[in-house]
């Protein structure tokens, strides 16, 4: 099947599909599956992170496409992302070495900081202190950035970019950078549609990538009651409109503003809905409309860190 995605073209000169699967969550034994799935229904870009600890599932699918020459390795994108724990700069390469390894590729064509935030280094993905509280390294990321701007150098990564930086944190990137961070990507729907921010890296030449654009329905600490974006009558109504599902409104949301869009699921149809979005467009008011569910409803918030980390990203307006 040929890929009808189309790509955005990055700061680089680099292609990458706008629309991919993301991998945070999924259920450990189904990843594989579904990454091979997504690539037979058309998707070219697979999103991962060392720290959703299921990257050997992730290359796995992607390696058996390009063994039973469905694909080549260079028809497929693939993102992963540097743990917090790996922020210190003589621990930068190793972690990119040990995700390549898990996925079995020799490179990866874009590899993001997965925060701004860095963690103790060690053993453990989610240090803690003897009080059970998330424990801190100093490490600034303006210092992780330099070593991954060698990586590229290296062969080891196409492209770096950010996940889940302000604008003042995107400043300090620039401000160091040789390499020019090519995508920022963060949480991006309806309730946090994230204007101020996406034109800030528009400015800048940074393409936003939009992670749980369905709401993150399935984040492990949702409690009940809490609004699901999808049940959003204003949206149902919208999808009703066009004869599509909430999610293909959602993530054709995302695509008309230019973004890239990485809808998460391990469920071939879904997957394949999921994919449907290209053969429709909402008009100027539609999109009006959807833009003013904005509340600044943030649903991964890292509450922890609040006021404790010195790198929060979430404390400034945007």
């Amino acid at each position: 099947m040929s890929s009808k995605v189309p790509n955005v073209v990055l700061n680089n000169g680099n292609k990458m599909p706008i629309l991919g699967l993301g991998t945070w969550g999924s259920p450990p034994g189904e990843v594989a599956q579904a990454v091979k799935d997504a690539i037979d229904i058309g998707y070219r870009h697979i999103d991962g992170a060392h720290v959703y600890q299921n990257e050997h599932e992730v290359g796995e699918g992607v390696n058996a496409k390009i063994a039973e020459g469905a694909v080549k390795r260079e028809d497929i994108f693939v993102t992963s992302k540097l743990w917090n724990t790996f922020h210190r700069p003589d621990l930068v390469r190793g972690a990119c070495e040990t995700t390549l390894k898990n996925l079995g590729l020799k490179y990866v064509d874009m590899y993001l900081i997965h925060w701004p935030m860095a963690y103790a280094e060690g053993e453990s993905l989610f240090p803690s202190t003897p009080d059970g509280k998330t424990q801190y390294s100093d490490v600034d990321y303006v210092d992780t950035w330099k070593e991954m701007e060698k990586l590229v150098d290296a062969g080891l990564c196409k492209s770096i970019g950010l996940s889940n930086f302000n604008k003042k944190q995107i400043e300090r990137v620039l401000a160091v950078a040789r390499i020019q961070p090519a995508t920022n990507q963060i949480e991006c729907h309806p309730y946090l549609n994230q204007r101020k921010l996406m034109d800030f890296c528009k400015s800048k030449n940074i393409v936003i990538t939009a992670y749980s654009p369905l709401g993150s329905p399935n984040r492990p600490w949702a409690k009940p009651g809490d609004p699901v974006l999808m049940d959003d009558p204003k949206i149902v109504a919208i999808a009703k409109k066009y004869n599509k599902t909430p999610a293909q409104i959602l993530i054709r949301y995302q695509l008309r503003r230019g973004n890239i869009v990485i809808p998460k699921s391990v469920t071939k149809a879904r997957i394949a809905s999921n994919f449907d979005v290209f053969g429709f467009d909402l008009t100027d008011e539609d999109e009006k409309t959807i833009d003013s569910f904005d509340c600044n409803g943030r649903f991964v918030a890292i509450e922890h860190a609040k006021g404790v980390h010195p790198h929060y990203p979430f404390a400034d307006e945007f």
